[in-house]
């Protein structure tokens, strides 16, 4: 079994969903994924114990300890990001709309994932997985995480240091809403 980066995605979507309720058609639909390929990347995030089966609600949960050590310490030299040429595309990492006003804007161009619908020009950064792009466009809060993990991917130092300020809020808002669902389901 290897861990695939839409693993990851599909983690980072479910962690998006705030606790909410999901499925797998669902998760495909917004993840412009197959339904198979959601399954598929479950089934390798439980094997990984980056997550659980769930009686409750949803077919799965994220394991929180797991997967941030996980995002923090190994993903960056798991899922390495490839640097590309100029190109147009959708602003990530500290370039980000969400990122941007925490940078002083240098020379150097921002990094983006390369995509038609893409507004802003700058260097491309090969995004965690090929409809990445796609499922943050649709999403402000998946959007958001993944810019951090690209920040975490791509990142100097500060970038990175910034990166897990970020995440590990966003880590505990999910864990804090998902135990909520949790009371109001036994309720």
């Amino acid at each position: 079994m290897v861990l695939k980066p839409q693993d990851l995605l599909v983690l980072l979507k479910i962690i998006a969903k705030q606790g909410d309720p999901w499925s797998y058609n669902g998760l495909a639909v917004e993840l412009g994924m197959s339904p198979a390929e959601v399954h598929a990347g479950i089934k390798r995030a439980i094997r990984a114990r980056l997550a659980l089966k769930s009686d409750r609600g949803a077919p799965a949960r994220p394991v929180l300890r797991a997967l941030e050590e996980f995002i923090l310490h190994g993903m960056p030299y798991v899922f390495i990001a490839e640097q590309e040429g100029m190109t147009r595309g959708i602003a990530t990492a500290w370039a980000a709309p969400m990122m941007s006003n925490q940078f002083i804007v240098g020379t150097e161009p921002p990094p983006v994932w390369p995509h038609p619908e893409g507004k802003t020009r700058g260097q491309g950064v090969s995004p965690l997985y090929k409809s990445a792009p796609f499922a943050a466009m649709q999403d402000v809060m998946l959007y958001e995480l993944l810019a951090l993990v690209d920040m975490l991917r791509i990142g100097r130092a500060r970038e990175k240091e910034l990166a897990v300020k970020h995440l590990k809020p966003r880590l505990e808002e999910y864990r804090q809403n998902a135990n909520a669902q949790d009371q109001r389901n036994d309720a």
